[in-house]
C-alpha cells in the first residue's frame, strides 16, 4: 500500500498523473459558493450561542463528591425548579473530578442566593459566584477583531515582497476569508458556545491555512521562473504542476494535524461533554481541513486566473496553443499521407535510417553471379 501512494506520489511530481486544479477551477469556486452560502445561512438562521464571557452573566461553581454527568443533571434540575426564571437555560460543565461550573443570566444577588441555596439542597458542598460583565467579552473580541485585521496586513506585505506578486498575496487573502467564514458557519449550525478558546482557534486555523497556501507558492514560483521564456507549457500548466507536486505533501501534513484534533474534539464532546477543549478542537478541526481545501483549489486557482490577465502571459499562451496547434496539423497529414500511401511510407521510413544504421549495398542473386561466371569462362 505504501509502495503504490508512494509512486503515485512520484507520478503526480512528475507530470505523469495529474489532476487539473487550475483548470477546472469554476467547479471549486461553484462548490465553495455553495459551502459559504451554507455558512452564511447558519450565521442569519442559527445565529452564534455566545459564552457568558460575551454576554455577561453569573458563572456558579459548585464542589460535589463526584463531578459526573447523574450529578450535571442533578444540578440542572435543581436550578430549573428553583423558581427563577430569569436565569434562562443553564449551562453545565463539569471541571475536574469534584466540581461542576453553572452559566446563568446576569441576576440580582437575590436570586443568585436562591440558586445556591438550591444547589445547596442539591448535594453541592460549597457554592461560590463569579459575576460576569459583558464588557470583559467586548474587550476579548475587540483585541481579536485588532489581531485579525493586522494579521491580514502583514501577510499581504510579507507575500507580496517575497513572491513579488501582489495577485498571490489577494489570493492568499480570499482563502483566509474562505476558511474562517466556513468555520464560522459550521459553529453557528452546530450550536456550540462562542467562547475565548473559539477565537483562539479561529486565529490558530489563519496561521495554518497560510502555511499551506505559502508551501504552494513557492513550488509555484519555482515552477514558472522563465516560463515566458519557453514554448512547451503555459504559465497555469506549470502552476497546476506545483499544486499536483506538493499534493500528497499536503494530505499527509493536514491527516497528521487533524488526527489529534479529532481526538481532542471526541474528547471534549463524548467525555467532557462541554468546555473550552471541544471549542477549541472544533475551531481547529473545520479550520484546517478548510484551510488545507482554499491552499489547493483556491488560492493558486485564483492566484493564476489574476496572473493570466497580464499581457506577456496573455501572448505567451497563445504561442504555446499555437504551437501545439501547428504540431497536431503536421502530425495529421503525415499519418493522413501514411494511410494513403502506405508503400511510400514504407520506402521513406527505409530510407530515413537512425544513427549507427549501416546502408547494405544491394547484390544480385547467388544463381546469376555463378551464371554470370560460366558464361564468361566458356
Amino acid at each position: 500500500m505504501m509502495g503504490r501512494l508512494s509512486s503515485f506520489g512520484q507520478h503526480l511530481y512528475t507530470g505523469r498523473v495529474s489532476v487539473d486544479f487550475v483548470g477546472r477551477r469554476r467547479l471549486w469556486y461553484a462548490i465553495s459558493v455553495v459551502i459559504l452560502l451554507a455558512s452564511t445561512l447558519g450565521f442569519v438562521v442559527q445565529g452564534f450561542n455566545l459564552g457568558i464571557e460575551f454576554k455577561g452573566g453569573v458563572e456558579l461553581t459548585a464542589k460535589v463528591q463526584q463531578a459526573d454527568t447523574a450529578t450535571a443533571d442533578r444540578l440542572t434540575r435543581a436550578i430549573d425548579e428553583a423558581g427563577v426564571p430569569e436565569a434562562g437555560d443553564p449551562i453545565v460543565t463539569t471541571s475536574g473530578q469534584d466540581t461542576i461550573r453553572i452559566d446563568v443570566r446576569a441576576l440580582t444577588q437575590d436570586q443568585t442566593a436562591t440558586l445556591e441555596k438550591a444547589l445547596t439542597d442539591a448535594g453541592a458542598t460549597e457554592v461560590s459566584q463569579n459575576l460576569i460583565g459583558p464588557s470583559w467579552g467586548k474587550q476579548v473580541a475587540s483585541k481579536a477583531l485588532t489581531g485579525l485585521l493586522v494579521f491580514l496586513v502583514v501577510v499581504v506585505v510579507f507575500i507580496a515582497a517575497y513572491f513579488r506578486d501582489w495577485r498571490m498575496s489577494l489570493a492568499a487573502v480570499v482563502a483566509l476569508a474562505h476558511d474562517v467564514l466556513i468555520t464560522a458557519g459550521v459553529y453557528a449550525w452546530s450550536g456550540f458556545e462562542v467562547t475565548p478558546a473559539t477565537v483562539t482557534g479561529f486565529l490558530t486555523i489563519l496561521g495554518y491555512s497560510l502555511y499551506d497556501t505559502v508551501v504552494v507558492y513557492d513550488k509555484v514560483r519555482e515552477n514558472t521562473h522563465g516560463v515566458l521564456a519557453s514554448n512547451r507549457r503555459t504559465y497555469a500548466e506549470q502552476a497546476n504542476l506545483a499544486v499536483n507536486q506538493t499534493l500528497v505533501r499536503s494530505i499527509n501534513t493536514s491527516v497528521t494535524a487533524l488526527l489529534p484534533v479529532l481526538a481532542l474534539l471526541v474528547v471534549g464532546v463524548g467525555v467532557l461533554g462541554s468546555g473550552p477543549l471541544k471549542d477549541l478542537a472544533l475551531a481547529l478541526f473545520i479550520g484546517m481541513a478548510a484551510g488545507t481545501y482554499s491552499s489547493i483549489c483556491i488560492a493558486t486557482p485564483l492566484a493564476v486566473q489574476l496572473r493570466e490577465r497580464d499581457p506577456a502571459v496573455k501572448a505567451h499562451t497563445k504561442r504555446v496553443l499555437a504551437r501545439r496547434a501547428k504540431d497536431a496539423q503536421v502530425a495529421a497529414e503525415q499519418a493522413a499521407a501514411d494511410d494513403a500511401d502506405p508503400v511510400a511510407a514504407g520506402e521513406q521510413g527505409a530510407a530515413v535510417r537512425g544513427p549507427g544504421e549501416r546502408r547494405q549495398p544491394s547484390r544480385p542473386p547467388r544463381s546469376a553471379r555463378k551464371g554470370g561466371t560460366g558464361s564468361s569462362g566458356r
